[in-house]
């Protein structure tokens, strides 16, 4: 098979192609259209309704990121909740800390989960045979409104706010998480990239500031996210969890035993340090 150029649908006027090598995996569900193939750079490439969820080669910053930074700002997260994720990143990651006695995953489309388990298996690792993993196949948004179970983190690894995955962005969805976490919780989600997704932000900030005491982003570069820096919005009632101090994260750190590509405690501790532009656009929010 001779190779061709894809190219990615998110921006108006401006994108990245890749050369697809090989398709390995392509097929139409009743939520979205899912396509895997191989990248000479990247390795394996997933694709959801033509928009790049993430790669072999860089998966690892994205995901040690939106799952480390809350767990080691908690401290001892005993319950975890992951909403979509269904390529098995961040349960991998959750899985790994040995604090951790219970996570449950919610995720809309089984096929997405068997896709990746097929193709992609490093990014689960192993980790949907954890038997500390409950794996819900439903809607998220519905999950958080009705479920009676708590969580000291909940985790929200969804797509970009379009189609299955636009609800994960509102303030019902928000509300939501915010019943589900014990005292002391914290909600983290993927937010975009913010040069290129600036109302994203400030939409997700007028949201969070209704419902929670401390809100904020954090970021982190992700070679196939382009445009800047990847956003991650975090909330919680209490405020001293996302300044705890760097000894502090040193030290969990270390006593977790965990071996990562990416996340450090120094960067954990940087990573709340907000570009400028980025800051202009929350202080009303900030002010208010």
């Amino acid at each position: 098979m001779s190779a061709r150029d894809w190219t990615e649908t998110l921006y108006s006027g401006y994108g990245q192609s890749f050369t697809v090598d090989e398709v390995l995996f392509e097929h139409k569900t009743d939520h979205q259209h899912l396509m895997i193939f191989n990248n000479r750079q990247f390795g394996r490439v997933m694709a959801l309704d033509g928009i790049v969820q993430t790669t072999e080669r860089d998966e690892f910053i994205y995901h040690e990121m939106l799952t480390h930074v809350p767990l080691m700002a908690h401290g001892n997260a005993r319950r975890v909740l992951i909403i979509g994720g269904g390529d098995g990143g961040i349960l991998r990651e959750v899985c790994r800390h040995p604090s951790v006695e219970h996570v449950t995953q919610v995720e809309i489309d089984q096929a997405v989960i068997d896709m990746a388990r097929e193709y992609l298996p490093a990014h689960s690792d192993g980790a949907y045979d954890d038997p500390r993993a409950n794996i819900v196949i439903g809607d998220g948004f519905d999950f958080v409104q009705k479920t009676d179970q708590r969580f000291d983190v909940i985790i929200s690894d969804s797509t970009d706010p379009q189609g299955p995955g636009e609800i994960l962005f509102s303030k019902d969805f928000y509300a939501g998480c915010q019943r589900c976490l014990n005292p002391g919780g914290i909600l983290v989600t993927q937010n975009g990239v913010v040069f290129m997704q600036t109302d994203e932000v400030t939409n997700t900030a007028a949201r969070l500031n209704r419902l929670y005491k401390d809100w904020h982003f954090y970021g982190a570069a992700v070679p196939t996210y382009v445009g800047g820096i990847m956003t991650f919005a975090w909330a919680s009632d209490d405020p001293g969890l996302r300044r705890t101090d760097l000894a502090t994260l040193q030290k969990r750190w270390q006593a977790s035993a965990i071996r990562s590509r990416y996340y450090t405690p120094e960067l954990h501790h940087a990573a709340f340090a907000l570009p400028q532009y980025v800051l202009d656009q929350l202080a009303p929010l900030k002010q208010a």
